[in-house]
């Protein structure tokens, strides 16, 4: 009797056996289903993307006359010609607008410097920086102070 007695219960442990793998298994591929389908979800409509980068905006030049000054009491004298590294947006109007006050500025910057100040490489650099500043500071808006990037020496000559 005991024989019969363990075959329905070794029956009824398989049959328990194997409804929990199969129950595992059907959790699992919804699982992998679900996750699939969202990352699939988030691809397709953008979600997962990083956003578009602007274009950097492309650069124009505005050449400033020629300024001539006087650099001391004996005689030396500075020329310079400069170029404005701008972008290529309002700015350049507004430079155009603002150029008696960015005159003066830069012949109030080239005055007061000494023919030994200006005569080696890191002195036209500061200087070209210092330049840089100047016209910064006559633009009437940030926007406009960040769209000026440099200050260019065209020709450069103390006498």
């Amino acid at each position: 009797m005991s024989k019969t007695m363990e075959a329905p219960v070794a029956a009824e442990g398989k049959k328990g056996k194997k409804g929990l793998i199969i129950t595992i298994l059907v959790a699992l591929i919804a699982i992998g289903g679900g996750a699939g389908g969202t990352w699939y979800y988030m691809k397709t409509s953008g979600g997962d993307e990083e956003p578009a980068k602007p274009k950097p905006k492309p650069t124009a030049f505005a050449d400033l006359e020629i300024f001539t000054v006087n650099l001391d009491e004996d005689g030396h004298y500075l020329q310079v010609g400069l170029t404005v590294k701008i972008r290529e947006t309002p700015v350049a109007a507004e430079i155009k607008k603002q150029m008696p006050e960015i005159r003066n500025r830069i012949l109030m910057v080239l005055s007061s410097k000494k023919p030994a100040q200006i005569s080696n490489i890191a002195g036209k650099q500061q200087l070209s920086q210092e330049i840089l500043a100047e016209i910064k500071q006559s633009m009437s808006s940030e926007e406009f102070q960040e769209d000026v990037l440099d200050v260019l020496f065209t020709s450069f000559v103390i006498q």
